[in-house]
């Protein structure tokens, strides 16, 4: 490995401000309450709030699971570390190579929304300017994300979070605008059932929201890639995991209320994500300019949710590599600013290829579908392995501190509320409101399929040739008693 991989990761670089919202921003609150939100309200109708919360709830079950693991191994290797300590080292393998492949797919996702949104929205100011000419500013936020990463942790999370902090404001001071306006329109009856729509009734419809909802959730746990690199990482992890899933939760609840009782809830069921029944139709129906502190904010939101991602991608790369287990080029970092620039520049170069490639194959909406289907497929199915993972953690090493609620039942109640968001994410008709995949999306299945089979090939190479490295994905560098983190008396050379 390198002189610069042997220095570690920039320790102490950043607090629990810039770490909340490395999970905030991860999330994409702007963009989920906007885009992915509303999917919801044709199941749910005007009981879409109810749904919010308790899809808030079902994901504060597999947030506290998180919270607890990463107080207990704050590690760059985040989930996979978790998985290897709680399970098997070659479970954790298996996750970390799925996490590292759908955290590098996020930031073309996000770049993707940024290129047909912007590129729609200037289309419908000015007719002359082309829909098709998307592609410029995905690669603009390509290169914005590039250099932000270049500069390292501190410079990173800190554009995160100004970023998180404008798309917060813009959509909580418009929501609280719009509960004003609602006047005695405001009902707290929206957090029951009685808005669902004729064909999704009652309970089931708000079942059946919540599961769409549930999907705006995914990205709580992105601050904990970034232990290594954390001022008192047991605290500050646990803190930042548990606080970005309630506060956002509860943005989402108090934004989705707004929304919904100023529309109104008995017509809910026709709101989406674009059109006059939309956050931006209502903004620019109603509220003249302010629409376009709407459209900045969504836009900001992708940037945002990119550049946390990239910081999750390459620190799990990192974390893989300086075990050997993927190329030690990921385990290159920069003299200075200690940033993992080896796979910062990969990740670049995934980013931009996967953009132009599928953009340009497809075009950039279907695009964004492919990849979400891939990603939320692999993120549910690793917070499902969390979920295990904890109580496989406090049963088998951890017994002294065994909790049986927070570490038994919770992780239960966690693996219960995602598996139907896996199964509508797959888009296997178990329950009668999931639609079938329609190509190309439907090639997201064998996609996942094909990378985890490939990861189950280097896994079997790596347990017969060199077994020593897949147990080292169990391994907390912080606890190693060298400051560099690294074994001494070729520890891991065994």
């Amino acid at each position: 490995m390198s002189g610069e991989a042997k220095a570690g990761l920039r320790p102490d670089a950043i607090g629990l401000r810039e770490v909340l919202f490395q999970s905030i921003t991860a999330m994409a609150p702007a963009a989920a309450v906007a885009a992915s939100i509303p999917s919801g309200a044709a199941f749910a109708g005007g009981s879409l709030p109810l749904a919010v919360l308790i899809a808030l709830v079902a994901c504060l079950f597999t947030a506290s699971c998180v919270a607890e693991l990463a107080r207990e191994l704050p590690s760059a290797g985040s989930v996979a570390t978790y998985a290897a300590q709680g399970l098997h080292p070659a479970v954790g393998f298996l996750v970390g190579w799925g996490y590292v492949f759908v955290e590098a797919l996020i930031p073309p996702l996000l770049l993707l929304q940024l290129g047909f949104t912007t590129a729609g929205t200037l289309h419908q100011e000015w007719s002359s300017y082309p829909t098709d000419l998307w592609w410029p500013w995905a690669l603009a936020g390509a290169a914005i994300i590039a250099a932000a990463g270049y500069f390292g942790v501190r410079a990173s999370a800190r554009f995160g979070t100004v970023l998180g902090v404008f798309e917060v404001l813009v959509f909580l001071v418009f929501a609280v605008w719009l509960i004003g306006k609602a006047g005695g329109d405001n009902t707290l009856s929206v957090f029951g059932t009685s808005h669902t729509p004729a064909d999704h009734e009652g309970i089931s419809g708000v079942f059946a929201g919540s599961v769409y909802t549930v999907l705006a959730f995914a990205g709580f746990e992105a601050a904990a890639p970034l232990a290594e690199e954390t001022r008192n990482p047991r605290r500050t992890m646990h803190r930042a995991v548990l606080g970005a899933a309630l506060s956002i939760g509860l943005f989402y609840v108090v934004t989705t209320y707004a929304m919904t009782v100023y529309f109104g809830p008995d017509r809910f069921a026709a709101f989406g994500a674009s059109g006059n029944a939309s956050w931006e139709g209502v903004a620019r129906a109603s509220f003249g300019f302010f629409w376009v502190l709407v459209f900045l904010a969504v836009v900001n939101s992708t940037i945002a949710n990119a550049n946390a991602c990239a910081n999750v991608s390459t620190r799990t790369a990192f974390a893989l590599a300086r075990i050997r287990v993927l190329p030690g080029l990921f385990a290159s970092l920069h003299p200075r600013y200690r940033s993992p620039v080896a796979g910062i520049a990969v990740q670049t170069v995934v980013a931009v290829g996967a953009v132009l490639g599928l953009g340009f194959g497809y075009d950039p909406v279907t695009a964004f579908l492919l990849l979400a289907t891939v990603i939320v497929t692999v993120v549910i199915g690793v917070y499902i392995v969390v979920n295990l993972a904890c109580a496989g953690y406090f049963l088998r090493r951890g017994r002294a501190k065994l909790k049986p609620v927070r570490h038994l039942v919770l992780p239960v109640l966690g693996i219960v509320a995602f598996v139907p968001a896996l199964l509508t994410a797959a888009g296997l008709p178990v329950f009668d409101f999931v639609s079938e995949l329609t190509a190309p999306v439907s090639y997201a299945g064998p996609v996942v399929g094909v990378w985890m089979a490939a990861g189950i090939v280097v896994l079997v190479v790596l347990m017969r040739r060199h077994p020593e490295r897949i147990a080292e994905t169990a391994r907390v560098h912080l606890d190693d008693p060298t400051p560099s983190g690294l074994p001494q008396n070729g520890a891991a050379q065994r």
